[in-house]
């Protein structure tokens, strides 16, 4: 038993640092979206993994919610074609209520995200972790939003 407790102990003890240096990649990943979309880079779409899950959540004023779900290919794509739409016409986000929690082997980040344009805030949540090949990348963005 004794032995037992002292394995489990050494264990936690390697494995924190790791997760610690995975939470630390997942905020440095998620400050740098923050920072391509503020400058409304289109080269945001490239923090996407290719195989990402996108999945949003409409909301209409009459009540009705329609979900959408984009191949992480052309997600990127309109990533690319809408950043200089979206300077134009001063379309950006901030975050808030930021939080980064452990999952899996990635770090999920859920937030509050406030549209300057259209004055409304509404949840999201973003799985980072490895895309392959040790780099890391969005695998998975949950939205919700209205028109």
């Amino acid at each position: 038993m004794k032995r037992l407790c002292i394995a489990l102990t050494a264990a936690g003890t390697l494995l924190a640092p790791v997760h610690a240096a995975d939470s630390d990649r997942g905020e440095r990943l998620f400050a740098e979206y923050q920072t391509r979309e503020r400058a409304f880079d289109p080269d945001a779409a490239d923090l996407y993994c290719d195989t990402a899950l996108i999945r949003n959540v409409r909301t209409y004023p009459d009540g009705q919610q329609r979900t959408l779900e984009l191949p992480a290919s052309q997600y990127k794509g309109l990533i690319r074609q809408a950043m200089p739409l979206a300077k134009a016409r001063g379309d950006g986000n901030t975050y808030s209520d930021i939080a980064y929690a452990p999952e899996g082997d990635g770090v999920r980040v859920t937030a509050s995200r406030y549209s300057l344009l259209k004055h409304y805030s509404s949840p999201i949540s973003i799985l980072i972790g490895d895309c392959g090949a040790g780099e890391w990348g969005i695998l998975e963005e949950l939205s919700e939003s209205r028109p």
